[in-house]
């Protein structure tokens, strides 16, 4: 395991147990307890988030999110293609949030702070998934047309205009609900809006999982030959390297390794929301850095190893033609061992 690995590791897991800690409500720490804050006047003193955040939790994930978000920012400027634009600006977004929310520990009054932070870091993930959305349809269509349509469950290029309008109905409906909730009037009304975005976000993401899932089931069971592509992962990963491969299954992985970070951060947010504006989860910031941030992290990062756009070789009309027959034949065998019939 190279030294920056280790350094990731080490980081996650220190991070993990601060954040644990961070939900604590020792009085040491700069954060009060809801129960606190009732007792004072709240139509003049209650902080608009509820609470007053801790200033170290945001510093180590603002740190933390800024450095793999540099790393993909490189990568795109090296590698990259303008689709991955959607991951750089997320983790951007992302950054900035967890920055404001230094911001709004100093003010924790301030009701337009409160606002863009909570809408930056709610709406940013939004970014994480649109990725994965965009690159399952173009690396199924690298493999070649023929084993995208055939072990797609939705044409490929169906799968982005399809995903990627249910995340921005469910962006517009969480960031409706999270401005209504920032008011102490419409702050139900708007906890519940926010619910709803996130719900359907949850169950079109699910989805999209099972169609992941299942399309590398399919490469498996029909196109072996596909599936059967071998090179070293250590080989391949690393935070600067720019080489092409060809093992497309790495990338594969890699993606259903996010699906388990968004799918985990969604329930939390779910539960979150049900809770209420003034609930346990929405009061205890330590259980949004473990369950929100600190897996989006996790799994976003592990794109600055395995940066889609090397193991996405070619466009999709370079691939259609790459596996093209150059005549017309009744049966020809292509590159993975399918066979495709041609007309007279």
């Amino acid at each position: 395991m190279s030294m920056f690995n280790r350094i990731s590791l080490l980081s996650a897991m220190l991070y993990g147990v601060a954040l644990v800690v961070a939900s604590s409500e020792s009085p040491n720490l700069n954060s009060r307890s809801i129960h606190d804050i009732e007792t004072r006047d709240t139509t003049t003193e209650r902080p608009v988030a509820g609470f007053v955040m801790k200033v170290w939790p945001a510093v180590i994930g603002a740190a933390m999110y800024g450095v793999s978000g540099l790393l993909h920012w490189i990568h795109f400027f090296r590698v990259g293609q303008r689709y991955m634009l959607t991951l750089t600006i997320g983790m951007t977004c992302m950054t900035i949030g967890l920055v404001l929310r230094i911001a709004v520990s100093h003010s924790p009054y301030s009701l337009a702070l409160y606002i863009l932070e909570d809408m930056l870091v709610l709406l940013s993930p939004c970014a994480f998934l649109a990725t994965d959305y965009i690159l399952l349809s173009r690396l199924a269509n690298s493999l070649g047309r023929d084993i995208a349509d055939d072990c797609l469950l939705i044409p490929s290029r169906r799968i982005t205009k399809i995903f990627v309008w249910s995340d921005v109905i469910t962006f517009w409906v969480q960031a409706f609900g999270g401005g209504m909730s920032a008011s102490a009037k419409m702050a139900t009304i708007g906890t519940t809006v926010s619910m709803v975005g996130l719900v359907l976000q949850l169950v079109s993401f699910g989805l999209f999982t099972i169609l992941l899932v299942t399309f590398g089931f399919r490469v498996l069971t029909k196109y072996p030959k596909a599936w059967d592509v071998q090179s070293s992962v250590l080989s391949v990963a690393g935070p600067f390297k720019t080489s092409t491969t060809t093992n497309w299954k790495i990338l594969y992985f890699t993606m259903c390794f996010t699906c388990t970070g968004i799918l985990t951060r969604s329930a939390f947010r779910i539960a979150e929301f049900a809770g209420g504006y003034n609930g346990y989860l929405a009061t205890h910031e330590g259980y949004f850095f473990l369950l929100d941030a600190l897996p989006l992290w996790i799994v976003m990062t592990t794109y600055c190893f395995f940066w889609p756009t090397r193991f996405i070789n070619q466009d999709d009309a370079n691939a259609a033609s790459r596996y093209a027959p150059a005549s017309v034949p009744l049966v020809e065998s292509n590159k993975y061992g399918s066979q495709s019939t041609g007309s007279l």
